[in-house]
């Protein structure tokens, strides 16, 4: 799929002019808390907050499956633990919309965990499937001219929480194949096994229009364990990546992503059409933390 419009996004020009794009922060994984907090820190993700009063955090909780299927509840533990510890009142949701037909969100929540640790730490949980919605349009998009989004992802710093999987249908499901989970299934559920399922039709332009409309702030990728040939299904990476990763640029880390999956990104639609648009795919600077 060749992107026929390669004008930069202003999250792009801001990337740049902060010198974000195309950067990676890459930890090696020992423990959630020994992990998450140098990463966050070098990253400078506080310094680019600015002045936010809500953080969406977007985990992967596209099924009721344990890790790495999906999002642990102890990586976003460990992230809104070091967001109120620096930054108190701050208002932090958890925010999905599951795919799954047979089951709501709430489900997954509570399945996974999320529910438990929302009433420890004081956080809110939100389903994007029923959330409140906003009408948009985007001449240069082939694949939706127009989308229907939750409006609270245009007032709140949007942090996506992916797992490095591989997926038969899109290649590889990183952080903008996460921004599925913000689509409602009141417009985008044409019968099927899914509650997103208008996305699988020319799923590589779809999932790249979806993230002209709204991609990432910021990522932390959970490469701790991987899955290399499905996102539901099959074996999990041998041996274990056991990294942690986090960037500005969500083209960026999903480049890396697929490459820790061995994968081209280049042959990769989305990836290869936001390249140059949304973000850098390369050349890629990886900064190891210690």
């Amino acid at each position: 799929m060749q992107n026929q419009s390669k004008q930069h996004s202003p999250a792009l020009e801001r990337m740049v002019a902060a010198g974000q794009a195309g950067k990676i922060f890459e930890r090696r994984f020992t423990s959630w808390p020994e992990s998450v907090t140098p990463l966050l820190n070098a990253s400078g993700f506080l310094e680019r907050l600015g002045p936010v009063e809500t953080v969406l955090v977007k985990p992967n909780l596209v099924k009721n499956m344990v890790p790495p299927a999906t999002t642990p509840v102890e990586l976003v533990a460990e992230i809104v633990v070091f967001l109120q510890r620096a930054w108190p009142g701050l208002r932090i949701i958890i925010a999905e919309g599951t795919g799954d037909k047979e089951f709501d969100t709430a489900y997954m929540f509570r399945e996974l965990g999320y529910t438990k640790l929302a009433g420890e730490l004081g956080v809110e949980l939100l389903d994007l499937n029923e959330a409140p919605l906003r009408r948009l349009t985007l001449s240069h998009c082939q694949r939706w001219p127009e989308l229907y989004l939750p409006e609270i992802l245009f007032n709140s710093f949007l942090l996506s929480v992916p797992v490095l999987k591989a997926h038969s249908m899109s290649e590889v499901t990183l952080t903008m194949k996460n921004m599925l989970g913000c689509a409602p299934p009141s417009h985008y559920q044409c019968g099927g096994r899914w509650k997103k399922s208008a996305f699988h039709e020319r799923i590589q332009e779809a999932v790249l229009d979806l993230n002209r409309y709204r991609t990432p702030d910021f990522t932390v990728l959970d490469a701790t364990v991987g899955m290399p040939e499905a996102h539901l299904w099959g074996p999990h990476c041998e041996p274990p990546c056991r990294l942690l990763a986090a960037s500005f640029d969500p083209v960026a880390i999903d480049a890396y992503g697929a490459t820790l999956l061995k994968r081209d990104w280049r042959q990769i639609g989305h990836i290869q059409g936001a390249h140059g648009e949304l973000g850098r795919a390369e050349p890629l600077k990886v900064i190891a933390v210690p």
